[in-house]
């Protein structure tokens, strides 16, 4: 995979390559008046030591202005960084959040929610950092490293070549600094995920800890990975400390070389003043640019390993796509499908099933029998490994299901299923274009006229806080209603209901399907069982 990366971070770089090209010119243009305030310095002193014949008022004014310039460029590049910065990391983060959610089903299910938010939270900004701030300003110490070199080797010739002579050893150590810190960082990085994972899963299951009486537990889990990640912070740091030390007493060195060499020379009266303390100067320029790379390979490192951990979630592939294929009425036929999640686990085996237009159907079976899996296989979430699924019309064409005859199954899934927000927000969410007066129609047929009680504009917190089950349940048949499809499945979504309210519920589908309407109920309730015309019995295989 990290083959991979220069290949991807030019992909991704699409879109943040303009700020990164502000960020570059700006940082230039810093080094041009650096260079031009340490010509302006050398000025000043021989002027003042009687070296040379200028205005000593004219190089004054130079050097305020140059500072002046240096202020404005310095502020200019902040705000730069600030505003266009979250413009930046917004676009990443919004293509990606993209991607994933267009991807198929089962390819992100192997990551852990938490590990995925990690993902898309630190993994974007240290990327977004990187092409937008840390590109530019490695292309500004270049330009910083390669201007002092030829600034001092027009002065000394000799002295510019002794200190460049550190670069081939400090790429060699480089490189085998980054290899070491890479390693760290991705144990930090996997780590950091567990335990956001951790925090995630708590708060959102804090009710089951709670009767389990298993806080601690959690509690427990959570030191046991802070501990991991204060252990694997403290390597890196160890490792870092100890690589920036030995940097610094090399960049001594080369500091301490250049003063007795300067001083020397002086003495001898080979330099001026002025040029002595311009050695001094340019000594910072040259070593300066070694001493941020110390600091940016950290931000590389973290930059590659954010790589890689984003590769793994954009290897989804995509779903097709593709013009959608909408029926009036529709009914499905299953051929002949088999499906295994491993050669341990075979759910489905050699399944023929017919569900003609407007039938009402009952699917049981013991846990593992493959409700859920064929359920998501007439969703399009997943493939069948043989046989095939077709949706048809009143006027039997047949089309393979796909995601784009996903346009005509309205599905209400087991749980609490209601997003924070407004009870309007939640049930567009079904149909965007809803009027009103269609809110209201499907909050009826879904017996949910509770909910009118408090308005369309009554707010809810996370999984409907402050609903029960059953009132949670009937809102989300309400927002599939409103989809308007010709085929409604319903996973055990009546199961936290009363007896009353169930027959009620399910009076009202009826009337609502009109005999024309395709109904697919998971259910173990026997009221369910009465309303339908067939059922479908799955049985786990050995």
């Amino acid at each position: 995979m990290s083959s991979n990366i220069p290949r991807w971070f030019w992909h991704t770089s699409r879109g943040l390559r303009l700020q990164s090209c502000i960020n570059a010119v700006l940082g230039i243009i810093h080094v041009g008046l650096d260079f031009a305030f340490i010509a302006a310095t050398k000025l000043a002193i021989d002027i003042a030591t009687g070296r040379s014949q200028s205005s000593l008022n004219i190089a004054a004014a130079l050097l305020i202005g140059i500072m002046l310039s240096q202020i404005l460029m310095g502020f200019t590049r902040k705000w730069v960084a600030a505003i266009l910065g979250v413009r930046s990391q917004n676009m990443l983060q919004l293509r990606l959040f993209s991607h994933l959610m267009q991807s198929e089903w089962s390819g992100i299910e192997k990551h852990h929610s938490g590990d995925v938010l990690n993902r898309l939270e630190h993994d974007v900004k240290d990327i977004t950092n990187v092409i937008t701030e840390t590109i530019p300003s490695v292309l500004g110490l270049t330009v910083r490293f390669v201007g002092a070199f030829f600034f001092l080797y027009s002065m000394d010739e000799t002295l510019a070549c002794m200190l460049v002579f550190v670069a081939p050893v400090f790429i060699l150590l480089s490189k085998l600094y980054i290899r070491k810190m890479r390693a760290l960082t991705r144990e930090i990085r996997n780590t950091d995920s567990k335990i956001q994972s951790i925090l995630q899963e708590s708060i959102q299951h804090r009710i089951i800890l709670k009767t389990l009486e298993r806080c601690q537990t959690m509690v427990e889990r959570l030191g046991i990975s802070q501990a991991m990640l204060r252990k694997q912070i403290k390597q890196r740091t160890l490792f870092s400390s100890f690589s920036a030390t030995m940097l610094s007493a090399g960049f001594g060195g080369g500091y301490l070389i250049t003063f007795l060499w300067g001083a020397n020379r002086l003495h001898d009266g080979e330099i001026t003043y002025g040029m002595m303390i311009a050695f001094i100067q340019l000594v910072g320029q040259i070593q300066g640019p070694f001493r941020e790379l110390t600091r940016y390979i950290p931000i590389i490192v973290n930059s590659i390993t954010a790589c890689d951990r984003l590769m793994e979630l954009q290897e989804t592939p995509a779903e097709p796509t593709g013009e959608a294929i909408r029926l009036c009425e529709g009914g499905i036929r299953i051929n002949d499908v088999s499906y295994a999640y491993d050669e341990h686990r075979t759910v489905l085996s050699h399944l023929s099933f017919h569900f003609p237009i407007g039938s009402i159907t009952a699917i049981q079976g013991e846990t593992g029998a493959g409700k859920t899996t064929l359920i998501r296989l007439i969703l399009a979430l997943m493939k069948p490994q043989s046989g095939s699924l077709e949706i048809y019309d009143a006027q039997e064409r047949s089309y393979v299901i796909s995601p784009q005859t996903r346009c005509n199954l309205v599905y209400v899934p087991q749980g609490n299923t209601i997003f924070s927000g407004t009870l309007r927000d939640n049930l567009l969410l079904g149909n965007p274009t809803a009027t009103e007066e269609q809110m209201l129609e499907a909050l009826k047929t879904a017996c949910a006229e509770f909910a009118l009680e408090r308005g369309l504009d009554a707010t809810f917190g996370e999984l409907g806080a402050g609903l029960s089950e059953g009132q949670a349940q009937r809102i989300s048949i309400a927002r599939a209603l409103l989809r308007n499809g010709c085929i409604l499945l319903l996973d055990e979504a009546t199961s936290a209901l009363d007896n009353e309210t169930e027959q009620e519920l399910l009076h009202r589908l009826q009337q609502w399907s009109d005999g024309k309407k395709t109904i697919i109920f998971i259910t173990h309730r026997q009221a369910v069982l009465d309303y339908c015309t067939q059922s479908l019995t799955l049985k786990r295989e050995s």
